[in-house]
């Protein structure tokens, strides 16, 4: 679990993508995937969500989750695909699980979120040990 959780880290300290680049991303995915429907406005990271990222349909904007940049590029495809969904179907019921049936990868990034998800809920000893001296 601990190799785990050091290439999880390895990989958030990679470099982020910038506004432009991820817009540019956006657009590609929505193109190879939604035929070019999810449009938004604007494409910018957020930091402050505890999900995997803001959308406003309305507004046309979409705002993937910051922390998302340091998981596998499949995984962040997944996680910008179905915030983009989401500009054309706001909920999770069928119309919007057939959009992501597309994406090849759809069940195994599901998966490797879910276990991020999971490993966050295991105790940690070392952040116990970190949290009693007061780091």
């Amino acid at each position: 679990m601990g190799v785990m959780l050091e290439k999880l880290a390895a990989q958030e300290s990679r470099r982020m993508l910038d506004d432009d680049e991820l817009a540019a991303r956006a657009e590609r995915l929505s193109e190879q995937y939604l035929q070019g429907r999810a449009a938004p406005d604007t494409v910018r990271w957020v930091t402050n969500q505890n999900s995997a990222g803001l959308v406003h349909p309305r507004r046309g904007q979409y705002s993937p989750l910051a922390p998302a940049a340091g998981m596998p590029e499949y995984v962040i495809d997944y996680v910008m695909l179905h915030e983009l969904a989401h500009l054309l179907v706001p909920d999770h019921g069928p119309r919007f699980w057939k959009l992501l049936e597309s994406y090849p990868r759809t069940e195994r990034a599901r998966g490797f979120l879910d276990g991020v998800a999971a490993a966050d809920r295991l105790p940690n000893p070392q952040r116990n040990r970190d949290d009693a001296r007061g780091e």
